[in-house]
């Protein structure tokens, strides 16, 4: 899952960014309120870690544009600030939950698991199923019955991708946009890891397919025909 981190504070941003890239997420940071905006608005972000005190424009302002815009990114707001006003107006600007520094990491992770809640079996288990397949985020494992193998990360934020967006077709560049962000990817590289892992599939010996829709995209399928 790609996490968006706004904090100007450099040093703890580095930290959040370790931290959770440890934890297996994939993270991008931002360090004013602008760019957070903008960036938060992509679409591309599963959950956001907002400050506060931002530059040019600070996390309420941030909170209260994003949720003009319609955007249901849930947002975690972290501020020094620990005032029970500040607390109720992170909360009235659209935050679902609101945390104060300095905090526990495991709070924080804690945090952000109950914000992903779009799979429960993935937030309480670390794994995830789909007809025969099995999806571990302990290891970037994937097994079918008693076969299984690993994925490199790329490959395990593919497959999630697709399994958390079972029976939907995913546009080239939206699955570039999620799985690479903006970084040197390209539509390429998108059928380069397809590739990888319909070949790990069929090593598997998995029903599921990765299915071509022309001038679409791509789904996830469990009959036993693919392409």
């Amino acid at each position: 899952m790609r996490v968006l981190v706004v904090e100007d504070e450099t040093r703890l941003a580095a930290t959040l960014k370790d931290m959770l890239e440890m934890d297996g997420y994939t993270v991008d940071v931002r360090h004013d309120g602008e760019s957070g905006l903008d960036e938060a608005l992509s679409g591309i972000y599963d959950v956001c870690v907002l400050d506060v005190m931002l530059p040019k424009l600070d996390g309420f302002a941030v909170l209260r544009r994003l949720r003009e815009a319609k955007s249901g990114l849930p947002v975690l707001l972290l501020t020094a600030r620990s005032e029970v006003t500040d607390r109720v107006r992170g909360l009235d600007s659209g935050a679902d939950y609101y945390l104060t520094k300095p905090f526990e990491p495991k709070e924080l992770l804690a945090c952000l698991r109950a914000l992903t809640r779009r799979q429960p079996e993935l937030r309480e288990t670390g794994v995830m199923e789909y007809g025969d397949l099995k999806l571990e985020k302990n290891g970037f494992v994937l097994r079918c019955g008693e076969r299984n193998l690993r994925l490199s990360k790329k490959e395990y934020d593919l497959m999630e991708l697709f399994m958390l967006n079972r029976d939907v077709v995913l546009t080239k560049e939206n699955i570039l946009l999620k799985i690479w962000g903006y970084e040197s990817g390209d539509e390429n590289s998108v059928e380069v890891y397809i590739s990888f892992l319909r070949r790990k599939l069929s090593h598997l010996r998995s029903g599921v397919r990765i299915r071509t829709i022309r001038m679409a995209g791509y789904c996830l399928e469990k009959g036993p025909e693919g392409e």
